[in-house]
C-alpha cells in the first residue's frame, strides 16, 4: 500500500490510507451524503453501530487482495473514500486494470483538491500493481463528477448497464 500523505489545503494534514474496521459508519455516512447515496444506503444513526451487511461487505473486501477500501482523513475525520479493485484480465492483451468505485469526498472537502489528491494516490497503486488501465462507473446525473474525472484525464469511452438482481 501507499505511503500516507500529508499537508493538505490551509496547512491541513491529510492521511490517505486502508481503512479499518471501525472506519466502515464514518464510510458509509460519506456514501449516504448525497441524493443518490441516501435513497440506498442504511446510515447509522450517531452511536450506533453500521448495519450487519457492510461489516459484512468490508470483511470480504479485506479478505480479497485485490480489493480494498482507501480513506482520506484530515485532524481524525474522514473526509473521502474509494474502493480500488485490481482486475485480471485476457483481452487487451491479458491487461490487468484497476477499478475505482464508490468515490465520495466530503461536502466540506468538495473543490479543495482532495478528490485529485485520492485519484493520483489511487493510480500510482495501479501502476505499481502493474495495472495497463484504470476504469470507473458514473451515475449519468453526476455531472459534477464527469467533469472532475475528464479534467483527470478519464474518457467516456464505454456505456455501462447494470442489471439489478
Amino acid at each position: 500500500m501507499g505511503k500516507p500523505d500529508a499537508a493538505g489545503p490551509a496547512g491541513c494534514d491529510l492521511v490517505i490510507r486502508l481503512a479499518v474496521t471501525s472506519d466502515i459508519t464514518s464510510i458509509v455516512r460519506l456514501l449516504a451524503d448525497d441524493p443518490l447515496g441516501a435513497a440506498r444506503e442504511i446510515a447509522p444513526e450517531d452511536g450506533a453501530p453500521p448495519d450487519a451487511v457492510y461489516v459484512n461487505a468490508f470483511a470480504a473486501i479485506e479478505a480479497d487482495p485485490n480489493a480494498r477500501v482507501i480513506v482520506a482523513c484530515r485532524a481524525d475525520q474522514i473526509v473521502g473514500t474509494l474502493q480500488l479493485n485490481l482486475i485480471a484480465g485476457l483481452s487487451r492483451s491479458g491487461l490487468f486494470r484497476g477499478q475505482i468505485e464508490s468515490v465520495r469526498v466530503a461536502a466540506s472537502e468538495r473543490g479543495t483538491g482532495l478528490g485529485t489528491r485520492l485519484f493520483d494516490w489511487a493510480i500510482a497503486e495501479c501502476r505499481a500493481a502493474g495495472c495497463g488501465l484504470v476504469q470507473l462507473t458514473t451515475d449519468r446525473t453526476r455531472t459534477d463528477a464527469h467533469r472532475f474525472y475528464e479534467r483527470l484525464g478519464f474518457e467516456a469511452s464505454h456505456t455501462g448497464y447494470k442489471l439489478k438482481l
